[in-house]
């Protein structure tokens, strides 16, 4: 790629971009205890408990004590007036490394990025990931009304307040730019709801045909009630340590291939029609060493099935604007030849705040070590995961995606 150099001297691309230096592996590191807490619509209990139950939930899977972990990364949109500082007196925790991400969807491949770089650099040995909410009757307008400034000032005073019409605008863009149909949302959402059956811990325990998507009731046009996500209460985790380490513990593990971020890309869309992903591709392809034919299962970040198309196509899966026509050629079951959130995702497994941004990840943890049990993909050892968070009041600021690999004990 030619490059030019910017005022300070630093390489640019043809669109003013720095260009950066080429990431180091991740190699080393092991993803290991990969923890769910079954999801409930409300809860009376606060974001402590679930983070605390995921959190003592890993750690007993991963036959460890508190005292024995030296890292801690948390995820919650409900924790206030606490940060992961205020979680380390709570749970009595004595970390050297510590971080808090407020990114939601994103969160949890951000969350595994900083995490192994922590391993690898002797900063910590052995870091939990947690993210996790409380769902009490007023939690999400309570959310809504101070998600962000954008929202305090420009949208929600004025009675925009939540992402369902943010999402119906993007659909209905989407639609009329690539031909969508709302039965091309529908497979989406149909295949979700039959890999959740399988899924002990999913909210949604129904099945869902199409015909009963097209005939639900409408939310903010062309978007209906199968299309959006339900708040509900949960908590995920999961442990990274290195890969001598969940060796020595005999652990089932997952190594990282390839792990990319991007926030504000495009910024000067007049829409969100592309994510961040788009930037950086190319490179986690390179780094992963693979290409999309390799990869055994996709878990993408779905609070609506049109982000999912989004995502199919960002990440190379199919060129951009044809998802609509890959979804009608492909089954996206776990039994498919296109396995796509296996567990039901957020669509039929609930939508846990900031832990939306991990059930996808935990999940591919699962999936690539042969733990995922009733929603085990048969012969999966390569996985990919996308994240996608922080809607403001036109789109979504944060992206992210990861490819895992099963590792040998």
């Amino acid at each position: 790629m030619s490059d030019s150099r910017a005022a300070g001297g630093q390489a640019v691309d043809q669109n003013g971009r720095g260009i950066s230096r080429p990431q180091q592996s991740y190699e080393g590191v092991a993803l290991v205890a990969p923890t769910s807490i079954p999801y409930q619509r409300y809860s009376i209990e606060t974001a402590h408990w679930w983070i605390a139950r995921a959190l003592g939930t890993a750690l007993r899977t991963a036959g460890m004590k508190p005292a024995e972990l030296d890292g801690f990364s948390v995820s919650s949109f409900t924790l206030f007036p606490d940060t992961a500082v205020g979680l380390t007196q709570h749970l009595g925790l004595t970390p050297r490394w510590l971080d808090h991400i407020p990114m939601g969807g994103a969160s949890g491949v951000i969350s595994l990025r900083k995490a192994a770089r922590a391993v690898q650099a002797g900063d910590a040995d052995i870091v939990a990931c947690v993210a996790g909410d409380t769902n009490h009757i007023d939690s999400f307008r309570s959310l809504l009304s101070s998600f962000s400034r954008f929202a305090m000032d420009a949208s929600y005073p004025y009675g925009y307040g939540g992402p369902n019409a943010n999402f119906a605008l993007l659909t209905d863009r989407y639609m009329h730019e690539y031909g969508a149909t709302r039965e091309d949302f529908g497979r989406i959402c149909v295949a979700q709801r039959h890999n959740a059956l399988n899924n002990p811990g999913a909210v949604m325990k129904k099945p869902l045909t199409l015909e009963q998507y097209l005939d639900a009731r409408p939310i903010a046009d062309p978007i209906a009630l199968f299309d959006c996500v339900m708040p509900c209460a949960g908590a995920e985790a999961f442990l990274v340590m290195t890969v001598e380490e969940a060796q020595r513990r005999n652990l089932p593990f997952a190594t990282i291939s390839g792990a990319i971020e991007r926030h504000n890309a495009h910024a000067s869309d007049p829409i969100q029609l592309r994510g961040g992903w788009t930037i950086d591709i190319d490179d986690l392809w390179s780094q992963a060493g693979c290409a999309p034919a390799d990869i055994d299962l996709l878990q993408t970040y779905d609070d609506y099935p049109v982000i999912s198309m989004m995502q199919i196509e960002d990440l190379g899966f199919c060129a951009k604007g044809t998802a609509a026509q890959f979804v009608r050629d492909h089954d996206l079951t776990v039994t498919g030849d296109f396995p796509h959130n296996t567990s039901g995702g957020q669509l039929s497994g609930g939508q846990a705040g900031a832990a939306g941004g991990f059930i996808g990840l935990v999940e591919a943890i699962r999936q690539v070590t042969g733990q995922a049990g009733p929603t085990q993909v048969a012969g999966a050892s390569r996985a990919m995961v996308s994240g996608f968070g922080m809607i403001n009041y036109d789109r979504g600021v944060c992206s992210s995606a990861a490819i895992l690999q099963g590792g040998q004990a």
